[in-house]
């Protein structure tokens, strides 16, 4: 039953649904026409909501304890642990569950790359969810300044001091963010202001992501276009959110593991040392979500341009939509494009590897080399492949190769042509 003539069948219902819509938009969520041919990449989605909502629900539990003061926080953490009941097990799964959120989001991502999920007619999708990249990325950043450690206080001095690399205003923005002239009670008080508001904020994104993605549909492992409602497709509800929810299971059992019984080996031992301002860290890293981009910050020399760098490397992935000159979407009809794919993931690592060593001897050279290589992808790479890769037949529809019929494949320019009729 399409949203468009679904009606309810109680007086009660009807009278609701014809002043606030909502059991149509159940309706429609729950028969949304999806393609059946996709793979278990495609659940990624689901599972980050499920982590959204985990964040929000355990971080309202520890704000309730938590003391966001320098002379208070990181005992008020330790009370939590300690006192609270079962407040290890929300800590750790706060903790941890960021880990998860951002797991789940580089697969996603990469997903979306692998299969052009970014292009034409998803471009507002795309951009939504590097907003939404980014939002969580301040979110983490924050707090991890929380639990006021050696690593906390001394991460948030390096990060903060990027700022001043601002010619002009860069002193006073840094100021700012301090609430004063170094880091200290002003800047946890607004970290963890903003640390609680931004979650909510994400929320809101993800709302409309959703909404942006039910204009245009999903996309495809094949990356063609559908015709919806169809034999291509099926009702969201029960195909897709079982094929989800075996995912989220999985998920969970890997979550739970870290949780259980390595809870702390994403973290860093320095921060169960309480902040002290004048002992400073041998080494200073971030959260291992974070390494490839401070990696690239740290691989040259000068600090604005290190800060350029840095942010360029994440806008430069909203511009991808018209960096990637292909008119094929999936990169499994893309020969040349998967294997440059496939170097791409491995640069990524490796720049989150050098990224937690030091700026140094080789480590250094290899991050300038990923960097490099990371921009090069992006600003050569793709435009001009998308112009000369000889890409394979396309499939006329979804089903044929589901079904095991015939390809029945045609050229890509005949496929587009056969589109437009």
């Amino acid at each position: 039953m399409s949203e468009h003539n679904y009606q309810p069948k109680s007086k009660f219902g009807k009278w609701f649904n014809d002043r606030l819509p909502l059991l149509t938009l159940a309706n429609h969520l729950t028969d949304y026409p999806t393609p059946k041919n996709l793979n278990y990449w495609w659940t990624f989605g689901g599972i980050l909501t499920f982590c959204l909502i985990t964040q929000i629900i355990t971080g309202l539990v520890l704000a309730m304890h938590y003391i966001a003061h320098a002379d208070m926080a990181f005992n008020s953490v330790e009370h939590i642990m300690r006192d609270v009941n079962y407040g290890w097990l929300i800590r750790y799964i706060h903790a941890n569950g960021a880990s998860m959120f951002f797991l789940a989001v580089y697969i996603h991502i990469f997903r979306s790359l692998f299969y052009g999920s970014y292009k034409s007619p998803r471009e507002i999708i795309w951009i939504l969810g590097i907003i939404i990249y980014l939002l969580m990325m301040a979110a983490a950043f924050m707090g991890y300044v929380l639990p006021w450690g050696q690593m906390s206080f001394w991460g948030a001095t390096v990060i903060t001091n990027l700022f001043s690399a601002i010619p002009l205003v860069g002193e006073s923005i840094t100021t700012w963010l301090w609430g004063g002239y170094s880091v200290d009670n002003p800047t946890l008080t607004r970290f963890f202001t903003l640390h609680y508001l931004i979650p909510f904020l994400i929320l809101g994104l993800v709302v409309l992501h959703i909404w942006a993605l039910h204009i245009p549909g999903n996309n495809n492992p094949i990356g063609i276009d559908i015709k919806k409602p169809s034999k291509e497709t099926v009702s969201f509800h029960p195909y897709i959110v079982v094929k989800d929810l075996f995912a989220l299971l999985l998920f969970t059992i890997l979550f739970a593991a870290f949780v259980f019984y390595s809870p702390n080996i994403l973290g860093h031992a320095d921060n169960y040392i309480e902040a002290n301002p004048l002992v400073t860290p041998a080494h200073i890293v971030p959260e291992w979500y974070l390494l490839p981009f401070y990696a690239i910050l740290r691989s040259v020399p000068d600090k604005l341009m290190g800060v350029i760098a840095m942010l360029s490397a994440i806008f430069i992935l909203a511009a991808l939509p018209w960096l990637d000159t292909s008119k094929v979407r999936s990169a499994v009809f893309r020969p040349l494009y998967k294997q440059f794919y496939w170097i791409l993931v491995a640069d990524v690592l490796i720049l989150g590897y050098v990224g937690a060593m030091p700026a140094e001897g080789l480590y250094l050279l290899v991050a300038r080399i990923g960097t490099a290589y990371y921009f090069a992808h992006f600003l050569i790479i793709l435009p001009v492949l998308g112009k000369i890769e000889k890409t394979s037949p396309l499939p006329l529809s979804i089903t044929e190769p589901i079904m095991g019929g015939s390809l029945n494949a045609v050229p890509t320019r005949i496929r587009e042509n056969s589109q437009k009729l």
